[in-house]
């Protein structure tokens, strides 16, 4: 078993990494499909598209393709109705408050790198009480090109004052470990997020596999963190 290196800063993505966002965005789809005098859609049938944006939930939601005539005024009335609730029922998920005041009190920085845009990321995190503690939010409208490219994590890690190989990214889609191995970070891949049977997260690369919040703590440096334990490649 070969080790790695720990990291000194951490990057998180947002939807399915950090926050549980699935329960506003199924509503929000919902309530439209209630506009359109439509019946609502179990939580489940958006297994496969609540973590990838608003095109893949309305295409799923509607049964539409996108250059349907149709297809773009819904999303964005998708959009609308989401900004309206948009922490209604969020939560970060159990265990993550954990690694982030442990973070906190070792003065690890850590950051948000997310594809959502600032206007429904900045709302969401400020709700939920986040809004000063993240030393970095890096969304998906303030750099050119988003995850998988690699732009948005050397952002973020520029804003933690860290190199790449000093931090660690980690997300639930095979685009946060593409952007965060591009970049030149350690990864790991969120198990507990919005993955599905179609997504096989072993083959992504990603240096570490974890199944809930707290392993990413075995990533940190324990020189900072105060915890002495290591992680084994995968």
């Amino acid at each position: 078993m070969s080790r790695l290196p720990l990291a000194r800063g951490v990057l998180l993505d947002l939807d399915g990494t950090l926050f549980d966002t699935a329960p506003d965005l199924v509503a929000a789809l919902n309530a439209l499909r209630g506009e359109q005098q439509l019946p609502s859609l179990p939580a489940a049938t958006f297994a496969n598209s609540v973590g990838h944006g608003s095109v893949p939930m309305i295409a799923r939601g509607f049964d539409l393709a996108p250059e349907h005539p149709a297809f773009e005024p819904l999303r964005q009335r998708f959009l609308e109705l989401y900004h309206r609730d948009v922490s209604a029922r969020t939560r970060p998920y159990n265990g993550m408050e954990t690694v982030l005041s442990a973070l906190d009190a070792a003065q690890i920085p850590w950051g948000i790198v997310t594809n959502k845009p600032g206007w429904l990321t900045r709302p969401l995190i400020t709700a939920l009480g986040y809004d000063e503690r993240p030393l970095c939010v890096v969304t998906g409208d303030d750099i050119a090109r988003r995850k998988p490219h690699p732009h948005q994590v050397l952002e973020g890690c520029r804003r933690l004052a860290l190199k790449p190989a000093d931090c660690v990214v980690v997300g639930d889609a095979e685009r946060d470990i593409q952007a965060g191995r591009s970049a030149g970070t350690l990864t790991l891949a969120a198990l507990y997020g919005y993955l599905s049977g179609d997504d096989h997260a072993a083959r992504w690369g990603a240096d570490g596999l974890i199944s809930s919040p707290e392993e990413i703590l075995r990533w940190v440096d324990p020189d900072y963190l105060g915890a002495r334990q290591q992680p084994v490649a995968v």
